[in-house]
């Protein structure tokens, strides 16, 4: 018998989950690694690594949604993987700490609580988007992909100034203290958003065949919706990881801004990012609620604008006004935001289709070649500015070579967005057709 639909209740529980999750990683990514570059004046490239081996960990994400699958039931790998994340960020705390008095011992305990990150939010993050894509109607999901990303957002948001502000003056204790009450308080809200949502029993073992993981992966591997699927996601989340290291340090080298200027023109961008999201959201359930078709439209087309706003991103070096490069970074950020909540909401009904029992298997599928494409991303970039400007000398120049090949992969992945089967939907997941398609085993 299948679930009951999520109401907005449940969606915005599950939101909280995601509000967890980026309460935690923000002070990853962001405290942790100001304070292994500033105060412990370690190289740039330490925390780089780490965080990057967060990303890497996440190749297992396949892995973690197959469990949920043969269990049958998702609340216990969000729990865990909350868990297992808040360990992690203790850790990288008191690795920190400790890195102050002993290097080796330090970075030793930092790397395995940053891979602790990454297995946490892997697990907990991919069985609450399959948990989504199965229990939330075709009607709401564009809106329900733009409700968890930006309460996620939101976890951003509020953790870093909030830690920032309990953190002055700065101490290694301090930082050790904050950090752990920043990981209760996520995992406590986590759990209590999470539990109850699973009210009917798993299905008893003997009902269906469970096979192991490599052939349910291969299985899922061989649908060409699936495939087709995460070479678009792996492509488009390259781009957009690409530039977002890219447009600061663009700013400052050509125009000259301050940091407090590229901070604000990043704030700029991201803003425009959450009106995207919000637009799609609205616009999808105008013309008729988010069905597969209407949100390839919203993704091809986000996908394209982003290319066209990247392109005026490096014009507006050219050009020498400022003012077309704040209205370019705006609309970068639109276009960004538009095609991010359309492909979540396509993933979602996606997730439901081909063989029965297998929407975790996807979306850790996708979630994985997303967390490569973001731990590749940024090193590109960067190689790829150094090597322009060792070929063509001029900065701006560099810049705009880069900026362009962005927007080329972003163009592909408008390609291969508008390629993505229309699949044959899944038994189980709501709102969609009891017939199943039935994948070769």
């Amino acid at each position: 018998m299948n679930a009951a639909p999520l109401g907005w209740a449940g969606i915005v529980r599950l939101g909280l989950v995601q509000t967890a999750l980026g309460a935690i990683v923000v002070l990853m990514t962001s405290t942790i690694n100001r304070v292994m570059v500033v105060e412990l004046a370690l190289p740039a490239f330490v925390p780089g690594l780490l965080v990057a081996s967060h990303y890497a960990i996440q190749i297992l994400r396949p892995a973690w949604g197959y469990g949920a699958d043969v269990g049958g039931r998702r609340t216990p790998w969000i729990i865990g993987g909350v868990a297992t994340l808040a360990f992690g960020g203790v850790g990288a705390a008191l690795g920190a700490a400790l890195t102050a008095t002993h290097l080796v011992a330090g970075l030793a305990l930092s790397a395995i609580a940053f891979l602790l990150v990454g297995v946490g939010a892997g697990a907990a993050g991919t069985s609450t988007l399959a948990m989504l894509a199965t229990r939330v109607a075709p009607a709401r999901r564009a809106a329900a992909a733009t409700t968890v990303w930006v309460m996620m957002i939101l976890g951003f948001a509020v953790s870093a100034p909030l830690a920032g502000h309990f953190l002055d003056p700065f101490s290694q204790q301090r930082l050790i203290i904050v950090t752990s009450v920043v990981c209760a308080i996520a995992f406590l809200v986590a759990t209590l958003a999470v539990i109850g949502l699973e009210t009917e029993a798993p299905a008893p073992a003997a009902a269906h065949r469970k096979p192991p993981f490599r052939e349910a992966f291969a299985q899922v591997w061989r649908e060409p919706a699936a495939r087709q699927f995460t070479i678009f996601i792996f492509v488009s989340m390259l781009a957009y990881s690409m530039q977002e290291l890219l447009v600061e340090p663009f700013a400052g080298v050509v125009f000259g801004m301050t940091p407090g200027a590229t901070t604000k023109l990043a704030g700029l961008q991201h803003g425009g990012v959450l009106l995207g999201m919000v637009g799609v959201a609205l616009a999808a359930t105008a013309i008729g609620g988010p069905r597969l078709g209407s949100l390839r439209m919203w993704t091809v087309g986000g996908c394209l604008a982003s290319g066209a706003a990247l392109v005026a991103v490096a014009a507006s070096g050219y050009a020498g006004l400022a003012l077309a490069l704040r209205a370019s970074v705006f609309a970068l950020g639109v276009a960004n935001g538009a095609f991010a909540v359309a492909a979540i909401g396509s993933m979602m009904g996606l997730a439901g289709s081909g063989a029965q029992a297998r929407e975790g298997t996807r979306m850790g599928l996708w979630g994985a070649a997303q967390a490569i494409a973001f731990g590749c991303g940024g090193v590109f970039a960067t190689i790829l500015v150094d090597l322009a400007k060792l070929a063509v000398g001029a900065p701006l120049t560099a810049y705009a070579i880069v900026f362009v090949a962005e927007a080329a992969l972003f163009v592909v992945s408008a390609v291969l967005a508008g390629g993505v089967a229309r699949p044959q939907a899944a038994r189980g997941a709501v709102g969609l057709p009891a017939q199943a398609a039935t994948a070769k085993s």
